[in-house]
C-alpha cells in the first residue's frame, strides 16, 4: 500500500496546504469555544506559587510540611468536595441541546481511570436528582480503556445511541448518555459535531494535547437534522451550533496564552503503552494527601474567544515573525530603506512555499486586530520600527486630527457630531453608499449612523468631510 505522503503526493513530506483553525472560523467553518473560567478555593491554592501547603507532624512528633501543585491533583492529592463542586459547576452552567433542553452532549477530561471513574460516579448522582427518572444513572458513562466496548462507547455517541436513546422528545434522535468522561481515547481524531461542552478537569501542559482537545467542539451542526416532526422544527428557535462551552478549572487557558514558552526546545514525549489509549494509571511519587474539607468558587468568569482565537492559535504569526528575521536579504533591505525590495521579495520567496504557506491574509487573521494591516506595517512592526498596531479607532482619531488641523472648523459645538461623521464615512462603505446617492432615508435603520446624527453635522461639512476622506484617507486601512 503507498503510505499517506505518496497518496496526497507530497513524497518530500511537504503538506500541499495549510488551513488553520483561525482561517476556518473566519471562514464560517468552525467555531472557537466560550472559556468558563473557573477556580475554587483549592484549585486556586494548587496554581498558586506556594501551592497547597500541608503541615502535620511526622512520626517523630516533629512538624513537617508537604505542598502540592496542580500536577499532584489526583495523583497525590485528592479532594472529594473539589470534585463534587466540579461536577456541580459544569451541570449548572453547560450548554443545553436546543431541541430536548437537556445538557447538551459533552466530554470531561479527567486525570486518570480511577479519576473518570469518580467523575462519572459523581455526575450520574447528580444527575438522578436534577432529572428524577430520566437517566438511571445512564446520563454520564466512562470511556477508557480498560471498559470493555469502550471504542464502541465513542462510536455510538457519535451516531446518538450510546446507553440507547434519550427518552425526551421520542421524535428526537439522541443519546440517552448526555456525557462521556474520558482520559485520551476521544482527545484526538474524534469527530462528534453536536458536542456542545468539553470540560478540562485535570491540568494540561502540552500544547498540542490542548488544542487536540479543544478541537473536539469546533464543529458546526444543525440540531434539526435529527428532529423527524415538521410540526416541532418551527418551534425551535435557535437551531444551528454556534457556540461551545470550555470548562476550564485549571486555568490551562490562562497557562498557554500567558505563560507557556512557545520557544523552549521540547524533549522527545515517552512512548505511551496503547496508542489513542490512556496509558498506565500514575503511580504514587512521595506522600499522598487526601482533603477532606468542603470546597466552594473563588471565581467563576465566562470569555467569548473572537476571531483573533488565543494565543495557541496565533502562532502561525510568531513563526512567520522569526522565518523573516532569520533571512539576511529582508534584514538588509529593511535596514536600508528599501521597502519595495523588502515586500518584492517577501511576496515571491516567502509567500505560499511550503510547510507554513504564509500569505498576507492569514498574518492579517494570525495578528487579530480590528482593521485591514499592510504588509509593510506588519514587517514594521517585526523589526521594531513601530510598538504595535493601531487599532481602527486610533487611526481614525488620527485622520480626524489632520482634518481639524487643515480645516480648523468655528463649531466647536459641531466637533463631536464631526468626528461621529468623518468616522463612520470613513469605515463603513454601507454609510459612504448611502451620503453619495443620498438615500437619507436609509439611515433611519442605520446603527453606525442615524438620520439624527447627519442632522447634527453642519450643512456645508456633509460635502467636505467625504471629498477630504476621498482625497487624503487611505480607506483600504479601515476595512476588517
Amino acid at each position: 500500500m503507498l503510505d499517506t505522503y505518496r497518496t496526497f503526493g507530497c513524497e518530500d513530506g511537504q503538506p500541499t496546504y495549510c488551513y488553520s483553525l483561525l482561517d476556518g472560523v473566519k471562514d464560517g467553518f468552525l467555531i472557537n469555544p466560550t472559556v468558563v473560567d473557573a477556580r475554587t478555593d483549592v484549585t486556586t491554592k494548587l496554581l498558586s506559587d506556594e501551592g497547597f501547603v500541608v503541615e502535620f507532624k511526622d512520626d517523630q512528633g516533629d512538624d513537617q510540611k508537604e505542598t502540592y501543585k496542580q500536577r499532584e491533583f489526583e495523583k497525590r492529592f485528592f479532594a472529594d468536595g473539589t470534585n463534587q463542586l466540579f461536577c456541580k459547576t459544569f451541570l449548572e452552567h453547560a450548554l443545553r441541546d436546543p431541541v430536548s433542553g437537556e445538557i447538551g452532549k459533552s466530554i470531561i477530561f479527567a486525570v486518570s481511570q480511577n479519576h473518570a471513574e469518580k467523575l462519572v460516579q459523581i455526575l450520574n448522582l447528580m444527575a438522578d436528582i436534577m432529572f428524577p427518572g430520566k437517566y438511571q444513572s445512564n446520563f454520564a458513562v466512562q470511556v477508557t480503556s480498560r471498559i470493555p466496548d469502550a471504542q464502541q462507547f465513542t462510536i455510538n455517541f457519535t451516531n446518538n445511541n450510546l446507553l440507547g436513546s434519550a427518552n425526551f422528545l421520542p421524535a428526537y434522535k439522541t443519546g440517552k448518555a448526555r456525557v462521556c468522561v474520558t482520559v485520551g481515547m476521544m482527545t484526538t481524531g474524534y469527530d462528534c459535531p453536536d458536542v456542545l461542552n468539553l470540560g478540562l478537569f485535570r491540568p494540561i501542559f502540552s500544547p498540542t494535547d490542548f488544542i487536540q482537545i479543544k478541537g473536539r467542539g469546533t464543529r458546526k451542526h444543525n440540531f434539526l437534522e435529527q428532529l423527524f416532526d415538521e410540526d416541532l422544527k418551527e418551534l425551535i428557535k435557535q437551531p444551528r451550533k454556534t457556540a461551545y462551552k470550555l470548562f476550564d478549572f485549571f486555568a490551562n487557558c490562562e497557562y498557554f496564552e500567558e505563560e507557556f514558552n512557545y520557544d523552549e526546545t521540547l524533549k522527545l514525549p515517552k512512548p505511551k503503552g496503547k496508542e489513542g489509549g490512556d496509558g498506565p494509571e500514575p503511580g504514587p511519587a512521595g506522600a499522598s494527601y487526601e482533603h477532606l474539607g468542603a470546597d466552594v468558587i473563588s471565581s467563576i468568569k465566562e470569555e467569548i474567544i473572537g476571531y483573533g482565537g488565543m494565543k495557541i492559535d496565533r502562532m502561525f504569526y510568531e513563526k512567520f515573525e522569526d522565518t523573516v528575521r532569520e533571512n539576511a536579504v529582508i534584514v538588509e533591505a529593511v535596514e536600508a530603506g528599501q521597502w519595495d525590495r523588502v515586500i518584492d521579495y517577501v511576496n515571491r520567496e516567502v509567500f505560499d512555499k511550503p510547510n507554513e504557506f504564509y500569505t498576507l491574509d492569514k498574518l492579517r487573521k494570525a495578528a487579530a486586530v480590528d482593521r485591514r494591516l499592510s504588509l509593510r506595517e506588519i514587517l514594521e512592526k517585526i523589526f521594531g520600527l513601530i510598538p504595535r498596531f493601531k487599532s481602527r479607532d486610533e487611526l481614525l482619531e488620527e485622520e480626524f486630527s489632520k482634518f481639524v488641523a487643515d480645516y480648523k472648523p468655528e463649531e466647536a459645538a459641531a466637533i463631536p457630531s464631526l468626528k461621529n461623521f468623518f468616522k463612520a464615512y470613513a469605515s463603513s462603505d454601507q454609510i459612504r453608499h448611502i451620503i453619495e446617492t443620498k438615500e437619507y432615508t436609509d439611515l433611519a435603520t442605520n446603527a453606525i449612523f442615524s438620520t439624527r446624527d447627519l442632522k447634527a453635522v453642519p450643512e456645508q461639512y456633509r460635502t467636505l468631510i467625504p471629498n477630504y476622506i476621498k482625497d487624503y484617507v487611505p480607506l483600504n486601512q479601515f476595512s476588517a
